[in-house]
């Protein structure tokens, strides 16, 4: 099963397809298991392949996740224990799967249970995890939907490999922080937690005045709201935000049909997005291309991030 081998979707219609997956355990009372289920964007998925049979964790000081590496083709490929990771204790049964993903120009396999089947579904039909979750240290779903009657939950892998990367991916290094922002006003939307504040704290280090919302449809609502304004004020809308820079990937509308709503407004279109995320990549470039994005940014480029927003801000005046 290959993530490319799904129906093609239009950018910016608000769709994705979500590989199902799941993860048996034992249950509260430790009489029996229990199957809890999980979905991870095909985009991300280069393929699903059967576990071996003697596949082990690590036995390390680092953490208990990790299993080691296994030989795939011309690659070691680090296995991560989703299950351990989540704190469900696995069952170990005979069969699982690896589900081997590619994101942040990362190859990594992570050991589940089983895999199900692919499902294609709109962001508007994923629920964000509500802010009291969205906020909690730690976090790790960034939305929940119904499939087929079934409760599934989208997991943040890219949370999971920060925590599992010893170089820090997702730690905040102040000295590397940009300055030279004041009196910009930047407005984010990211579905991760932790993305989000780390995002939030660069951009307030480098001087900008931030607003951040935990997926695309709030951001839209909020962009609407400074659409009237400045034209209640008589003012261009660039005087009341400089910027906008989206995650691709969120709950109830994606990045690119939010850029796409934004690109097609004859007043929001003066605003320059930037989208920054797992997923952009040489062989999906066009997509943002697709829906008019003035800058894509790989994750995890954190460190450079402010420094070309406010060249590409700077260059639009």
């Amino acid at each position: 099963m290959s993530g490319n081998q799904g129906i093609l979707l239009e950018t910016g219609t608000n769709e994705l397809e979500v590989l199902e997956f799941y993860v048996d355990h034992p249950s509260v009372d430790g009489k029996s298991t229990e199957r809890s289920r999980f979905g991870v964007n095909v985009a991300k998925v280069m393929e699903v392949v059967e576990a071996p049979a003697d596949l082990e964790p690590e036995g390390t000081d680092r953490h208990p996740a990790l299993m080691g590496t296994i030989p795939l083709r011309d690659l070691a490929l680090p296995v991560v224990d989703l299950g351990r990771w989540l704190d469900l204790h696995r069952t170990p049964t005979p069969n699982e799967n690896i589900i081997v993903t590619r994101f942040n120009n990362v190859v990594t396999g992570f050991l589940v249970t089983g895999v199900i089947q692919i499902h294609r579904v709109n962001w508007q039909d994923i629920e964000s995890p509500g802010k009291v979750m969205s906020n909690m240290p730690g976090n790790c779903i960034t939305g929940s939907m119904v499939i087929d009657g079934n409760f599934v939950l989208l997991i943040d892998l890219e949370r999971a490999l920060a925590e599992l990367d010893e170089t820090g991916t997702l730690e905040d290094d102040s000295d590397s922080a940009d300055t030279g922002g004041e009196g910009r006003k930047v407005l984010l939307a990211d579905d991760s937690t932790s993305v989000r504040a780390l995002l939030s704290q660069r951009f307030d280090k480098a001087g900008f005045e931030v607003q951040a919302f935990m997926n695309g449809q709030e951001a839209w609502e909020e962009l609407l709201q400074l659409r009237d304004r400045a034209e209640e004020q008589g003012v261009p809308v660039t005087d009341l935000l400089d910027v906008v820079v989206t995650d691709v990937e969120m709950p109830r509308m994606d990045g690119y049909t939010l850029t796409r709503q934004i690109k097609d407004d004859s007043t929001l279109s003066r605003l320059p997005v930037v989208l920054f995320s797992s997923l952009i990549a040489g062989d999906v470039a066009h997509k943002g291309e697709a829906v008019r994005a003035d800058l894509q940014v790989t994750k995890p480029d954190f460190n450079n991030l402010t420094t070309k927003v406010m060249e590409l801000i700077e260059s639009r005046k």
